[in-house]
């Protein structure tokens, strides 16, 4: 799991079934002092994000689990949204 914030969206013209009406984003990995990464990630969004959010990501398996029982094809998976009140 890694923290991340949200820079964008993608818009597919053709995708996968399993992936209609599922939100792609664009999303930046965060180091341990909070500065973004050079690397961006494209993640299937399972919480509800938005551009500028800071949120919680999980990549490779784990990230198809908030669709289960459904077999959805993703290897990146927003998972939570940071609380800015903290």
């Amino acid at each position: 799991m890694f923290l991340a914030r949200v820079i964008g969206t993608v818009v597919a013209t053709v995708k996968d079934n399993a992936l209609e009406s599922r939100k792609l984003l664009l999303v930046r990995p965060l180091d341990a002092d909070r500065q973004p990464t050079a690397r961006t990630v494209i993640a299937l969004d399972a919480v509800g994000a938005g551009v500028g959010e800071t949120v919680y990501c999980c990549r490779g398996k784990e990230a198809s689990f908030p669709w289960l029982p459904e077999s959805v094809p993703t290897d990146a998976a927003i998972v939570g949204i940071e609380d800015p009140r903290q």
